[in-house]
């Protein structure tokens, strides 16, 4: 089905018309969940209608959802096979009556409002501070704005959190009660059950579902050398759900809260005085300390030894174990400290290169809001906050940028000063020699192996049916005196804070040979 088709549908029903595509999409994810117990009473032909009606909710399901539509209408179809056929010709005799109407009418009045209840306020506390990190939270702290979530993402919230599994077998004892209840009420023989799927399975489907972006291309003269100055980035897209990504942002204001109360260490918490713009980043770091530039000790930039700070929180911990298990960071590089910055209007990041202090790769994942991030051999500051490089980027939320080879050691990044609030989390692991006095490897950190699947399958999105393209963009042809004149007004891109969006699955050639 296409959007023809949908567009057709949501006209024949007036109710439709008030949802959005994205909004049927979270209803068709959520409503294909729990299609075994939606089917339960009715005949084989009515379950098959309902199902199609599901599925008509979400033209574009890809091959994994598809999948996971199809698994639970087969258990569905196959439990329902088991109830005797006397039983099945009287549902069918009450389907009209009981099972669509019923559902029908309390559509608007129960289910969507218990959940967007639920949504709002019915979610169970965080657990995420660990004896290791010492850290003690305060539950009246102010919470952001939740991102819109879908049900499907509310449900996997056990997958960044272990202690979920103590919740997800709460939950599951409870749907047996009902269960239960609905055997001893209900004058069906047999009862469909709802399908389980474990947790390994769930990871699987959303690993498979993980964009990965590997072939960035910009070209530079590098010692009069023609090199790719992004070999070696990746960018990584649904590693977090949008319910993991709320959790994570609400642990930042948590730190953000504890740090502004004198509750974390001296060297732990920084937030400069914004004597202009493009100044003023509040940064947190665990792990280590480092010394951004020469402090008036006389102490270089780079890791300080001797200066302590609070050790990995819990909760980031459990994040390297994703990045590293989802083939988003080499098991050889587990990270063991990490730096959080929180941006305000119109704060950046000059054009720096990542010191030495720590090994390659590393890695940064942006939350809130998208921005910008620029890459050049030599980018210029152009104004406060204002840079002029080679290339732009686009961080989408959620998305994970990793930096390693020329990417890391050859290119300069900078962030331009951004349109709006955002937080950013950089994990590194540091240079063994570099160890902080007294460092102390995290033991939950250690021997942590991917996930034992084939990250680099290839994934087809459909766009109208076919799949999207990749297309390389080559500057043309020209003599040497032509490109002489045209690559230094070409090299050079003045990227403002204003965000600007550029397509990131779209691979670019740009050619610089001016320097």
């Amino acid at each position: 089905m296409n959007n023809n088709d949908l567009n057709r549908v949501k006209k024949e029903d007036p109710f439709l018309i008030q949802y959005q595509s994205s909004e049927l999409r979270i209803a068709s994810e959520f409503l294909t969940t729990w299609l075994p117990f939606l089917c339960r009473d009715l005949c084989h032909n009515c379950s098959k209608a309902l199902s199609d009606r599901i599925h008509s909710l979400d033209p574009e399901l890809d091959g994994g959802e598809r999948e996971f539509a199809n698994l639970v209408e087969n258990r569905a179809s196959t439990s329902e096979n088991n109830v005797d056929s006397g039983s099945m010709n009287d549902n069918c005799d009450n389907c009209d009556i009981n099972s669509l109407g019923s559902w029908k009418d309390a559509a608007e009045t129960n289910s969507m409002g218990s959940w967007k209840d639920g949504t709002n306020g019915g979610s169970e506390p965080d657990q995420e501070a660990s004896a290791s990190s010492g850290l003690a939270f305060e539950s009246h702290l102010a919470e952001t704005p939740s991102p819109r979530m879908s049900w499907a993402d509310m449900a996997q919230e056990d997958e960044l959190e272990e202690e979920g599994e103590e919740e997800q077998r709460k939950v599951n004892k409870q749907v047996n009660d009902g269960v239960n209840v609905l055997k001893e009420e209900s004058s069906v023989s047999k009862v469909v059950q709802k399908p389980v799927l474990s947790r390994e399975e769930r990871e699987h489907m959303r690993f498979m579902h993980v964009r990965r972006k590997k072939d960035f291309i910009c070209l530079e003269k590098i010692k009069g050398k023609i090199v790719n100055i992004l070999a070696g980035l990746e960018l990584h897209e649904g590693i977090f759900s949008a319910a993991e990504q709320k959790r994570i942002v609400d642990f930042v204001h948590r730190l953000n809260e504890m740090g502004k109360k004198g509750e974390l260490k001296e060297k732990t918490y920084s937030a400069p005085k914004k004597w202009m713009r493009g100044k003023g980043r509040i940064t947190i770091q665990f792990g280590c300390c480092y010394n951004y530039a020469t402090d008036k000790n006389g102490n270089p930039p780079g890791i300080l030894q001797n200066e302590p700070v609070d050790p990995l929180p819990h909760l980031f911990k459990v994040i390297i174990r994703r990045l590293v298990k989802w083939h988003v960071l080499p098991p050889t590089c587990v990270p063991d400290s990490c730096i959080v910055n929180i941006y305000e209007e119109g704060d950046c990041i000059p054009p720096h290169i990542d010191n030495h202090d720590f090994v390659r790769p590393f890695c940064t994942v942006s939350f809130l809001s998208e921005c910008n991030i620029v890459f050049g051999s030599n980018l210029k500051v152009v104004g406060a906050g204002e840079f002029a490089g080679s290339i732009p980027i686009a961080l989408p939320v959620g998305s994970v940028l990793v930096l390693n080879g020329n990417a890391a050691d050859v290119a300069k990044h900078c962030v331009p000063a951004v349109p709006t609030k955002r937080i950013s989390i950089t994990f590194r692991k540091m240079d063994e020699s570099k160890h902080p006095f007294g460092f102390v490897p995290e033991p939950d950190l250690q021997g942590i192996q991917p996930l034992p699947y084939d990250a680099e399958k290839p994934k087809i999105f459909k766009s109208d049916g076919l799949a999207k393209k990749q297309r390389v963009r080559r500057e043309p042809k020209m003599d040497g005196r032509e490109h002489g004149e045209r690559s230094d007004a070409r090299s050079q891109h003045h990227y403002p804070g204003r965000y600007q969006r550029r397509p990131t699955d779209k691979p670019r050639m740009r050619v610089n040979l001016g320097n």
